[in-house]
């Protein structure tokens, strides 16, 4: 693409439906006005920081502030102090929030305004569009640079691969600010095909109100957490033309009873913040991941990068890849994710698969200390939640199942391991829980914490 290249806001047609709001749609004409609407309020200099619950409200607000040449900076972590320090080290000026918030800088609440025509302006490919942050699960989050151009490319590809038509209903359970949750639910509706739903959604009573609100064909967005909840809670759903899932490696066997349930097929997003989303699969048809088109991956012993259309340079990824045949690779687990016991090597990711596929188990987590490489007593610990079964019941499954220097020392059975809202493991707080006890000795396989 040259490098003075523009892209359009919307590279849909005016009477098409972008969203929903509740039932009522809204056509691509009526978003433009009010985008324009907008920007007329806007300070005359960004970034902003945009965390409007409501997903409509933000992709106005995010098409508002690209029309005036401003960087919006997504977190979706919406405490105040994670904001606060955002604004502070990014240089935000101004933020939009559909909520009361009590910022240290000018918050402006957007509205779905009537105007009488807006523009569809020409945005340049190269132009910095939105600054993502990662979610800090392991670290202290860290920002991302989002040139238009890449974000219309991902969009378009993801269009693609899940069969997005321009009437298919978008409905997604994950923040608009996350990195997954804007892709799907705000970028894909603006510049591909879909009307996205306005939201938020969170509870399976949620989704199931969302979903009978909207016209078929229906794609739910979701994470692996709420999919399971989905499934628990019982409750009757629309037909839907597919469920995408991403944030969390997602269990065969939940893949299966969500397809079971819902007569649709499973689909996973494999995918970065720094990348963005670049392959998926079906869950149920193995373990190879397909490359979006235009992705190129280049994958060596020593580590593995993605080619990203509108981004400068390759990606390094933390996740250690391996080809699997025609174009396809396989997810191995993230390089820090591997340990080394007893002469053998073992991803924790895959022994966390084998350790939820036992019969029972509810969801589950291998980790492994801090000393791990130091301390020649250090074990790797596992956290469960299997009501009715016993720690030594879940080791007694494992033994036929991994090395036995593997097998975990200790087995903390809690009532729910400690997601935040998509899914991410609070390691920090399984890791006090195991390792707390241990002048007990690697006899202490049994500690049931009941989360608050």
């Amino acid at each position: 693409m040259p490098a003075d290249a523009t892209l359009p806001l919307t590279g849909r047609a005016p009477g098409e439906v972008i969203f929903r709001r509740g039932a009522a749609p809204v056509t691509v004409a009526r978003f433009l006005a009010e985008v324009a609407a907008l920007a007329a309020r806007l300070p005359d200099e960004g970034p902003v920081l945009n965390f409007c619950a409501d997903r409509y409200l933000a992709l106005v607000g995010f098409a508002a502030a690209l029309s005036r040449g401003q960087v919006t900076l997504l977190s979706a972590d919406r405490s105040a102090p994670r904001l606060a320090d955002i604004a502070r080290l990014h240089g935000a000026r101004y933020a939009l929030s559909d909520t009361d918030a009590a910022l240290p800088l000018p918050v402006l609440r957007p509205a779905a305004e009537p105007a009488w025509e807006g523009a569809n302006p020409a945005i340049p490919a190269a132009a910095i569009a939105a600054i993502a942050f990662t979610s800090g699960s392991t670290g202290e989050p860290r920002p991302h640079a989002k040139p238009w151009g890449a974000l219309v490319a991902g969009a378009r590809a993801a269009a693609q691969r899940f069969a997005v038509a321009a009437g298919t209903s978008i409905v997604g359970t994950i923040p608009a600010q996350h990195m997954y949750g804007f892709e799907t639910t705000l970028m894909l509706p603006l510049v591909a095909a879909g009307a996205g739903h306005a939201g938020p959604v969170f509870y399976p009573s949620d989704i199931q109100e969302a979903l009978a609100a909207v016209p078929a064909p229906r794609l739910l967005v979701t994470t692996p957490l709420q999919l399971r909840a989905l499934i628990g809670a019982a409750v009757p759903l629309p037909p839907l033309a597919g469920i995408v899932s991403a944030t969390a490696p997602l269990a065969e066997s939940l893949a299966a009873a969500a397809e079971a349930s819902f007569g649709a097929p499973v689909l996973e997003i494999y995918g970065a913040t720094e990348a963005g989303s670049v392959a998926s699969r079906r869950t149920l048809d193995g373990e190879a991941w397909e490359p979006y088109p235009g992705i190129r991956f280049a994958i060596a012993e020593d580590g593995a990068e993605v080619a990203v259309p509108g981004l400068a340079l390759p990606v390094p990824l933390a996740d250690t890849l391996e080809w699997c045949g025609e174009g396809r690779f396989r997810l191995l687990g993230r390089r820090g994710d591997m340990v080394k016991l007893a002469g053998k090597r073992a991803s924790l990711a895959g022994l966390t698969s084998i350790l939820t596929a036992i019969e029972g188990v509810e969801d589950g987590l291998f980790l492994a200390p801090d000393d791990l490489d130091r301390n020649p007593r250090a074990r790797l610990a596992a956290a469960v939640v299997a009501p009715g079964r016993s720690a030594e019941e879940i080791v007694a499954a494992l033994r036929d199942r991994v090395e036995p220097a593997f097998l975990p020392r200790p087995v903390v059975v809690m009532d729910a391991l400690p997601r935040d809202a998509l899914g991410k493991v609070s390691r920090a707080r399984i890791a006090e829980l195991a390792w707390r006890r241990r002048e007990a000795g690697p006899r202490a396989l049994h500690i049931r914490d009941p989360l608050p």
